[in-house]
């Protein structure tokens, strides 16, 4: 068994937690995930000024506090903190003076050379694994990425430690797993979990500890975490995980493509959860390539609209400033709630109404958008006032997923003596990727058989009888995760252990494209794919092009759909009488 640890699950995460992992117990590899579709764009847009970044500099600092730690409790350290800078990374680890002996892998990235974005601020494409796992063979102590997916930074060690080859695919999808639930460091100890209120107060007391994986030489693995932290490890926190920013039942990556159905969980300990039952298949033959580009400019101001007659105000405003905008930027208004009656206080009686426009110009999302608004502050609704001071147009990127032949990549590992390696493509190549673009509506959907689907919903499971029902919310028997994959979002619903196994059966029955949107009427027109995953007992739900061109370019109040799945759980829906609310923890209130 190789017991591995992760200490980051986005830069900017808690810059303690590398220390922490080192001096909580025993570990052979500590983690670091540090990017993200946004993160390459900021690390794209700190190159225009300076070359030689590019990569995250909060893992240099880090390193500088932790690395001769790491040396000395012999834990080896692999992150894609590289970011588009490997090389220089690298040289900056060296600078530290540690001794350290440090490797990178790079051949990812790709700007100027996909034709069908030549100008892209950055273009870089997901490798996988077996870079890393040669440079630890050969001994390094630290292996820093580019782009790589964000489980190869577990799957490496793990091919290193147990000695698997190219087509040992069901070991590899095993560690893919294990690196998904721990890749995005305490989601898999609690943190952003909808059952947060199960955990103990004392669970909930103290900062969360960042997840661990056990791998076995069959792929199979415990996720636990180290002794005395805060947070928890359970069935339903690594289902929450595991169901995060996924797209279907087959987990396409550069090196094995993972049967998402085929995961078993079990509850092996306090704070234990075994991971059993993963499948693999060849990996697709074309690599997915992260595409940055420059999108123009954006801007925004925020009017507070107080007390009686809101929605009065909101038109009379919206109706000023359509008159003077018709002929200027792409603009839309967010939407709001009407206040509470009788508010105790100024702020609950009171809500936001946003305006948000984009342009290839900055001059014109500048003085010529919020001049006229600011204008407005004598000569519009009463109680006009806005929550801060008219502000300058920010930059904001565009997303977009190429896929290019393995020849484009050449995955290449720079060890510590200063050799080279050009890692091998697969043996073999499975099913190739399902691309699908970006203007899927739902119009298309009802002509295109595969935009609008339930996949591999199992034969026995039928819709259930409408039987004895009541309106309830249902988050009271479901729990959620969300994110953002591009311009899609994806929503994980499950039923939690505990809850009544005819609950599952309801849930795979009922979550059809139809339902979502009924559940969520701001996908009405779009594309929705549903993957019946009954082991979770859960489903997940893709809904195409709801993010727009993705976070950066988003003007949705919930750019990444972090709170998406919350928002599914507080809706009222016709649950069957019998299924209980789940059981809350100590101080838990529904």
């Amino acid at each position: 068994m190789i017991r591995i640890g992760n200490c980051s699950g986005f830069y900017g995460d808690r810059f303690s937690a590398m220390r922490e992992m080192l001096e909580g117990g025993r570990l052979d590899v500590l983690t670091g995930d540090y990017l993200a579709e946004l993160t390459m764009l900021i690390l794209g847009r700190d190159q225009l000024k300076d070359p030689s970044v590019g990569y995250a500099k909060t893992f240099l600092r880090q390193l500088a506090d932790g690395l001769d730690l790491a040396l000395q409790r012999e834990v080896r350290i692999v992150s894609n903190a590289g970011g588009l800078n490997p090389a220089g990374l690298a040289a900056a680890i060296d600078a530290l003076g540690t001794g350290a002996k440090v490797a990178y892998v790079d051949g990812d990235d790709l700007k100027g050379r996909i034709d069908s974005h030549p100008d892209a601020l950055t273009a870089n494409a997901y490798l996988g694994a077996f870079g890393i796992a040669h440079a630890l063979e050969e001994g390094a102590d630290v292996v820093v990425t580019g782009r790589v997916t964000d489980a190869s930074v577990v799957v490496g060690p793990a091919i290193a430690h147990h000695g698997w080859k190219r087509d040992d695919y069901d070991e590899l999808a095993g560690a893919v797993v294990a690196g998904h639930v721990i890749e995005c460091g305490t989601q898999a100890t609690g943190g952003n979990f909808s059952g947060f209120m199960t955990m103990s107060p004392q669970a909930r007391s103290r900062p969360l500890g960042f997840p661990v994986a056990e791998i076995e030489a069959d792929g199979s693995s415990v996720i636990t975490k180290q002794d005395e932290t805060g947070g928890a490890v359970t069935v339903d926190t690594v289902t929450a995980q595991l169901l995060y920013e996924i797209q279907g039942p087959r987990y396409l990556g550069p090196d094995v493509t993972t049967d998402l159905t085929s995961i078993r969980l079990a509850e092996s300990g306090i704070d234990r959860v075994a991971i059993s039952g993963v499948t693999g298949t060849p990996p697709p033959e074309k690599l997915k390539v992260a595409v940055n580009s420059v999108g123009g400019y954006r801007n925004s101001i925020e009017f507070v609209l107080t007390g009686p007659d809101i929605d009065a105000k909101s038109a009379w405003l919206r109706d000023q400033l359509d008159a003077e905008l018709s002929i200027g930027p792409d603009y839309s208004w967010s939407t709001y709630r009407i206040p509470a009656p009788d508010s105790p206080t100024e702020e609950g009686a009171a809500c936001l109404l946003r305006l948000t426009a984009r342009a290839a110009d900055a001059d014109a999302v500048g003085r010529a958008l919020t001049a006229p608004a600011i204008e407005l502050a004598l000569a519009s609704y009463p109680g006009f006032h806005v929550t801060a001071p008219p502000g300058r147009p920010s930059p904001f990127g565009i997303y977009k997923a190429a896929y290019v032949g393995r020849d484009r990549a050449v995955e290449t590992v720079h060890l510590p003596d200063g050799s080279t390696h050009e890692v091998p493509p697969p043996l073999a190549y499975g099913e190739g990727v399902g691309t699908r673009t970006a203007e899927k509506s739902r119009t298309q959907a009802e002509t295109s058989p595969d935009a609008n689907q339930v996949t591999s919903r199992p034969a026995e499971v039928t819709p259930q009888p409408a039987g004895l029902t009541s309106r309830r919310e249902l988050g009271e028997i479901v729990y959620a995760r969300s994110g953002d994959k591009g311009g899609d979002a994806n929503l994980g619903l499950w039923v939690p252990q505990g809850q009544v196994d005819a609950a599952d059966e309801w849930l795979l029955a009922t979550v059809t494209p139809e339902w979502v949107r009924a559940l969520l009427p701001e996908a009405e027109e779009l594309a929705i794919d549903i993957t019946p995953l009954p082991h979770l007992r859960g489903v997940n739900i893709v809904i195409h092009d709801l993010l727009g061109e993705g976070v950066a370019a988003s003007t949705r109040f919930d750019p990444q759909a972090k709170g998406l799945g919350e928002w599914a759980r507080s809706r009222l829906v016709a649950l069957p009488v019998e299924f209980k609310a789940v059981e809350l923890g100590e101080g838990g209130s529904r």
